[in-house]
């Protein structure tokens, strides 16, 4: 184990930050000063990244008044550096108090580079800011100016000694050359980051430095085969397009520089990626080849060992205990890393039930606890703001504690916040639970019934099934919005549109006389047929709003709630990958095969007078790419004229039953955490 392992050897402090160690240290403006030891001087006026938000402005300059910066290279054991910046509050925050270090290692840059040069944030939210932590930034191995070349969702090494590192190692030696290297702190060490920067907080957790105490992955990554890119072998297409295009490119040595966006030449990607055609025109048109990693899945179309190798699930799971206190955080309604923070979580819980291990899960898009006040989603109201308060009474106070900050003192008579801390949609309230999911829920079932209806009992027909055309060259679409990509809002958006579709199947239930609320994961288990050999199926659960449902303030002109088909929870599986995502299989042209799809967890109640609906597809252009629907071994090197229309079939027969598998818990009451006073105006002269 790392724990037991000799350090690394160390640069010594003065080396560190002198220019002996080479920082190649680009400036966002000329004429700035060299990477040495500051002596923060605040009647100076150091350089700050500027904001169209008054507010960021505001804590930018309040923040390059009371934090001193240094850059430095962290040799890693194997003689990359890395590098980083060091932000350490001034006698006037810190009291001559020790403070804890909070790290954040990402492959999206520290910027701004240059000592002084100041950010208009710092740490997981302002207030952590304000009350004076030491906040590390780290550009990870072969990132913008650090050393070594860089491998996407690192695998885990495979050998010891000085030349096996990844991700654990990494951050192990960060960690301890912090400890050794940087004065003020207490000896605790922190980490957190949101969607690729929260894999690798989570990734420090297999073998932490005994230091590192706290870990908050966010949003994070855990195995690309089910986030971002790929969801039950579906490829998501202008997710990987519009990332790899511009992250994808290959850097020429260290730079402070992005390489710039894709140029679509059209707002609408629907129009863009149908133009585009079968996916082998990329590289022919756009990428020549040029994107190491989008080569890469083209040539992995499986989950073979490529992919297995970057799934840090199993690792996770393997562990005998856990270190560091875990808060796993993610959002009902993100688009990217909704299986992440779920089954990381889950993992954790697994390996060690003892560990200090929680989940929070709100009504959030991708990092919205972070960059939104967390009201809403598109059309949606949630009936208040969630994120201050999380930020206040969860994330603030896990750090706090954890990390023995000063700040600890002020949650010191709150109750215990618990296990998991979960959003229930639909009621718009807070629910607290022991575990996740919780132990109460019962199970439950709808089965799909004849002329669109939702049943509470499995069917007695016999053979009965609905059939639709799913045709490649006129597909569902998958949002309303005219978007170059994914958007934030489908996961909320009204289905009303798709609904109306000849190729969409719809099964809605009867109004609901008492509320209804679903807990944990759902599974649509169906029975389907086609009269070719390929087909995707996407399942969509849906909360039909009452006809007379209020509009609320702010909705957008020309929508009204009244009827509005909120997406609840959607997911999609490659029909090939059905019984083996490593070994694709087509289906028997005519044949009922039994398909399962895996939707991720909710918590939402469906209201009185609500109804629950059902959707299912065969497309989701162009958030999914075109099956083929013909057979080919590899869809990402079909032909023009592999794309052909096909007949599907949905059984829901006594024989052949579809059904959808939820399990139920009671309503409770709102149990939001609120046990510090309510926030007084921080506006003042000091800080923001």
């Amino acid at each position: 184990m790392l724990r037991n392992r000799a350090r690394p050897p160390l640069l010594p402090l003065g080396l560190a930050t002198a220019s002996l160690l080479v920082l190649a240290c680009g400036r966002t403006s000329p004429g700035t000063a060299s990477c040495v030891e500051p002596h923060l001087d605040v009647s100076t006026s150091p350089n700050i990244e500027s904001s169209d938000d008054p507010s960021a402005d505001a804590l930018a300059a309040w923040i390059a008044s009371n934090y001193a910066k240094r850059e430095v290279r962290i040799p890693m054991r194997d003689g990359a550096t890395l590098f980083t910046a060091i932000y350490t509050p001034t006698e006037a925050l810190h009291a001559g108090a020790p403070r804890p270090i909070l790290l954040k290692r990402t492959p999206y840059s520290v910027k701004p580079y240059g000592e002084d040069e100041y950010p208009s944030s710092l740490g997981p939210n302002s207030q952590l800011a304000r009350d004076g932590y030491i906040f590390v930034y780290q550009d990870v191995r072969g990132r913008f100016m650090s050393d070594g070349e860089f491998v996407n969702m690192t695998p885990r090494r495979t050998t010891e000694g000085p030349e096996g590192v990844d991700e654990s190692s990494d951050t192990y030696d960060t960690v301890a050359w912090l400890l050794d290297n940087v004065e003020g702190h207490n000896g605790r060490v922190g980490q957190w980051g949101i969607s690729y920067p929260g894999f690798y907080a989570a990734a420090a957790v297999v073998e932490p430095h005994p230091a590192l105490v706290a870990v908050s992955p966010q949003a994070p990554i855990a195995d690309w085969w089910y986030d971002d890119f790929h969801h039950n072998g579906a490829f998501l297409l202008p997710h990987l397009f519009n990332f790899i295009s511009s992250f994808g490119v290959p850097r020429d040595g260290h730079t402070t520089e992005w390489p710039p966006r894709f140029e679509h030449g059209t707002p609408d990607g629907f129009e863009f990626f149908t133009r585009l055609g079968p996916l082998k025109n990329a590289n022919a048109r756009y990428f020549e080849h040029g994107l190491p990693f989008w080569d890469a899945v083209m040539a992995h179309p499986n989950y073979d060992e490529f992919w297995r190798r970057r799934n840090l699930l199993p690792h996770l799971a393997a562990l005998e205990s856990v270190g560091p206190a875990v808060m796993t955080v993610g959002g009902w309604f993100d688009a990217e890393d909704l299986y992440g923070p779920l089954h990381i979580y889950a993992a954790l819980e697994g390996a060690d039930p003892q560990a200090r291990n929680s989940l929070v899960m709100g009504p959030w898009f991708h990092g919205g606890w972070s960059r939104s006040a967390g009201d809403g989603l598109g059309d949606l109201s949630f009936g208040r703001e969630t994120s201050p308060g999380y930020q206040r009474e969860v994330e603030r106070r896990f750090f706090a504690v954890e990390l023995q900050h000063p700040s600890a003192a002020e949650y010191a008579d709150c109750p215990a916040l618990p296990e998991a801390l979960i959003f229930e949609t639909g009621a718009n309230r807070w629910r607290q639970f022991e575990q996740w999911p919780p132990a109460a829920a019962e199970p439950g079932a709808l089965w799909l019934g004849p002329e669109g209806a939702l049943l509470d009992a499995a069917p007695r027909d016999a053979a009965a099934n609905d059939a639709f055309i799913s045709d490649p060259a006129h597909p569902v679409p998958f949002t309303t919005q005219v978007a170059k990509g994914m958007t934030r809002e489908y996961m909320t958006d009204d289905q009303r549109f798709a609904a109306q579709r000849p190729d969409v199947l719809v099964y809605a239930g009867p109004v609901l006389e008492a509320p209804l609320t679903l807990a944990g994961p759902i599974e649509a288990a169906l029975w389907v047929s086609t009269d070719q050999r390929d087909a995707d199926w996407i399942v969509k659960l849906i909360d039909v709003f009452p006809d007379d449902a209020p509009d609320h303030d702010g909705l957008r002109e020309g929508m009204h709630m009244g009827g509005y088909q909120m997406m609840v929870r959607s997911e999609i599986i490659r029909g090939r990958f059905r019984n083996d995502p490593a070994k694709p299989e087509p289906f028997t042209p005519g044949q009922p095969t039994q398909v399962s799809v895996p939707l991720q967890d909710v918590l939402h109640t469906f209201e009185p007078g609500h109804r629950v609906m059902i959707q299912i597809q065969s497309s989701w252009f162009p958030l999914v790419d075109k099956n083929p629907q013909a057979w080919v071994d590899s869809i990402y090197a079909a032909e023009a004229a592999d794309f052909v229309a096909a007949e599907h079939r949905l059984w829901r027969d006594a024989e052949h039953p579809s059904v959808i598998r939820f399990a139920t818990i009671d309503p409770g009451e709102d149990q939001t955490p609120a046990c510090l006073p309510a926030p007084a105006d921080e506006a003042s002269g000091d800080q923001p």
